[in-house]
This record gives C-alpha cells, structure tokens and sequence, in this order.
C-alpha cells in the first residue's frame, strides 16, 4: 500500500496510490490516515492528471529527528570517527518540501549537498519503547533529502542553521506502511548520474534501534519523522540541478534546485 497526499487546487486530500508504473491512479480516501482507518471514497484520478500535485506526504506536526553519521562511509567520508550512540539533531517542519518542489538555496551558504534518507514516519504516541515494540508504533515509511549547507556546518558549532533552513527537507513521493526495511536500497542522483547507492543494512544503528533511542529523548507524537542516515557519496547541488532520490520499494523523490539572483 502507498498513501499520497495531494492536492488537484484545494485542501490537500489523501489517497492510496494503485496501478504499475506509469498508469498509477490515486484512489481517494477520507480524512487523514494517520488518524481515521482508511476509507476509499469512490474517487479515482490519475496521477498524472495535470491537475494533480504531490505535496509533502506528511507535515509533521511535531518534529523531524535527524540521525547524523549512521553509516560508516559517511561518518568516514566527513573525517569523522563513526559514534557509539546515535548523533541527532532536530530540523522544523518548515523545513519540509514535497516532491517537484524547489530546494532554494540561501543565500548566506557557497556549499550545499544533497543527503538520501529512509524516513520514517510515527503512527503513535511514543516514549521509551523497547527495540523489540518500535516498528509497531511507526506508521510506515518514506524518501527524504536532508539537505545540508555543509560550509555553514562546518563553521557553526550547531547544525541548526546547516540542516534546519526552509525547503532542506523534502519527503516523499508517499507513505508506504509495513514495509520490511532492514535491507533497501538508498540513492541518490544529481542531472541523472549516481553519487549515493548504498543499503540500510549498512546503517550503524537500525530503524527499531533508532526509534527506542529517539523515544527515550523525546515524546513522539503521530506525523513526527525520524531521518535514519545517508550513506556514502553526498556531493555539491548548485542552481538548475535535478536532484532524485530514491528508497528501494517506495519510490523516487525528485527536485529541481533553484538559487534566486
């Protein structure tokens, strides 16, 4: 199953996403999934109907945790030592993006990379959940880009300013529950040429691991992300690139970059 949140020129609607690759419909269902049982209502449309637009398959109501130097590539590749525990940090929901929507570069950073992501998104209130319990409390799961100024990460003694900037965080293309997701495949492509491919069976800490450590810090609530890491190959995005990112068995997220004169 794969939940969209769309809309064709009013409120934003939500619907299960059927069909095979290049003939998907949007089956439209009632209300918000992460609240009401899903509910078709009747409704088809095509997805590529010029009318519709994918939008943020979720805008967490919350918080976004994001999960720095989980693979060991990365960790390496950034001259830094691979941690003992999971390295978080928090980006705001202004910060999320949804599919097509432009990453605007601001205009204070010279440097800013693309970072592909497994994201997962929480289904309910959750604290101190024990690894064995954690994936029963997540709602299921997307793409995100964890865009980061990585001049300004490097010369702030935070990475607030580096990881939290409007648009540094697109997710999507959709929400796909239940998915098994100890060993997917995570990439990335810049104007159509790999720089990411890797596998969240590399990852330092697993997505359940990573759920019961982030509960133990913070409540989560539904629609709350966690960002469980980027592997190797992160490199510069500039004005009129295509970025796509892309999680095995859910889908591509893609994004022009635009820097405003």
């Amino acid at each position: 199953m794969r939940i969209a949140r769309f809309t064709t020129g009013g409120d934003p609607r939500y619907a299960l996403v059927e069909g095979e690759p290049g003939a998907e419909e949007l089956v439209v269902i009632t209300g918000d999934p992460l609240y009401t049982p899903v509910q078709p209502t009747g409704e088809s449309i095509p997805l590529d109907d010029d009318a519709v637009r994918l939008l943020a398959p979720v805008i967490p109501r919350s918080k976004i945790i994001g999960v720095g130097r989980n693979y060991a590539d990365h960790a390496k590749e950034m001259g830094n030592e691979v941690p003992t525990a999971p390295l978080l940090f928090l980006k705001p929901n202004t910060s999320v993006i949804g599919p097509d929507d432009p990453i605007v570069l601001p205009d204070w950073t010279e440097h800013v990379e693309h970072e592909a992501e497994l994201a997962v998104v929480i289904g309910k209130v959750t604290k101190d959940v024990s690894p064995e319990r954690a994936l029963d409390h997540v709602f299921g799961f997307t793409v995100a880009n964890d865009v980061t100024a990585r001049d300004i990460q490097r010369s702030d003694l935070q990475w607030t300013r580096a990881k939290g900037f409007d648009g540094s965080c697109p997710i999507g293309p959709w929400i796909v529950p239940g998915l098994d997701v100890d060993d997917l495949g995570v990439s990335a492509r810049v104007n159509g040429e790999t720089k990411q491919d890797g596998r969240t069976s590399q990852m330092i800490f697993d997505t359940a691991y990573l759920v019961s450590y982030v509960s133990e810090v913070f409540t989560l609530l539904p629609g709350d992300v966690i960002l469980t890491g980027t592997p190797a190959g992160v490199s510069p995005i500039v004005d009129r690139d295509i970025v796509e990112v892309e999680v095995e068995e859910i889908g591509v997220l893609r994004n022009p970059v635009l820097r405003r004169s």
